[in-house]
């Protein structure tokens, strides 16, 4: 019996490196791994094309759309990408700004409102700081040039806010500059470590987002795994095995970096880092599966939900085939 041919558009993330090299491949399947660096070309690629059967996505997209009930994709358990945001809140000292509440009422550049990390600092920073941003101005644009984040496709918010399009240069340039007052979401200015008076809200976020999962067990999540659904509805036999082999190459990548024999990865303090993970996270520290990650997508929906993303809450099985975990 032949392989079910698959093409996959992913990051090229550490966890999926056995997928990506073959030397995990999910049964009855021959997956073609086609490893991107840019997450919003991607998403923006996979939404515009056919180029993929299955690919890395937004996590707020792939809500939003398919609460509007425009989605093409059902999704897997499986998120690529999780990061604590924190520490890419950073201000102009020039601005006033002292502390997260002092954000009230400011110009906040964020390359998209609606993706999923600015989604995560808004919603922390009013669960955690009750910072008042329902009179902010948010100014989008790219971070690092001029012009727009991409292409996105998420669904219009239900309700209006203070948006403006930017697109004359960087916000990491505006923020120098004190043309807007802060930034937050998926990128660091490039300005941050050169312009004095560009500095971290939270300089010892490291230490405060440890602190915010071992109260919350709230690890952020940015991507999922879409499937088309035309591709998953003849076939849908593909979750279980494609999910098995997910979590195979998650397992060796984290085998792999605690052999203490060669260091594989180019940071200095490697193992005290996997001690303090292991004191936090347990032995493993990027759980798939609904059961794991149920804060934090309960989280994420109540923020969308919030924020006017989603006009109701999903339930998970709108959101994800089941695979068991």
């Amino acid at each position: 019996m032949s392989k079910l041919k698959l093409i996959f558009g992913c990051g090229p993330y550490d966890r999926m490196e056995a997928l990506a090299t073959g030397e995990v491949k999910p049964e009855g399947i021959d997956l073609d791994y086609r490893a991107m660096e840019d997450p919003r070309e991607l998403f923006d690629r996979l939404m515009s094309s056919d180029d993929f059967d299955m690919a890395e996505m937004s996590s707020s997209e792939h809500i939003a759309n398919t609460v509007a009930g425009t989605s093409p994709f059902v999704a897997l358990p499986v998120f690529p990408s999780k990061v604590y945001r924190h520490g890419f809140i950073c201000y102009n000292r020039k601005s006033g700004i002292k502390t997260p509440k002092d954000l009230a009422g400011k110009r906040i550049g964020v390359p998209l409102y609606t993706m999923s990390a600015a989604l995560w600092c808004r919603g922390m920073l009013e669960d955690e700081y009750g910072v008042d941003l329902s009179d902010v101005t948010w100014v989008q644009g790219n971070m690092h040039s001029a012009g727009t984040h991409g292409n996105p496709h998420a669904p219009p918010l239900l309700r209006p806010i203070k948006l403006e399009n930017n697109a004359s240069a960087s916000l990491s340039q505006l923020l120098s500059r004190g043309e807007i007052d802060a930034t937050l979401g998926a990128l660091i200015p490039d300005s941050l470590g050169v312009d004095p008076d560009v500095v971290r809200m939270f300089p010892n976020f490291r230490e405060v987002e440890i602190d915010y999962y071992k109260r919350t067990k709230i690890h952020p999540i940015m991507h999922l795994i879409v499937i088309r659904k035309s591709v998953f509805e003849k076939n849908p036999w593909m979750a279980k095995p494609l999910y098995e082999a997910f979590e195979a190459s998650k397992r060796s990548m984290w085998e792999k970096l605690q052999y203490s024999g060669a260091q594989r990865v180019m940071l200095p303090w490697l193992y005290a880092e996997i001690d303090t993970i292991k004191q936090t996270f347990g032995d493993d520290p990027w759980p798939y599966g609904l059961k794991a990650n149920m804060p934090t997508l309960t989280k994420a929906i109540e923020y969308m939900h919030r924020d006017a993303m989603i006009a109701r809450k999903p339930a998970m099985d709108e959101l994800f085939v089941d695979v068991g975990a």
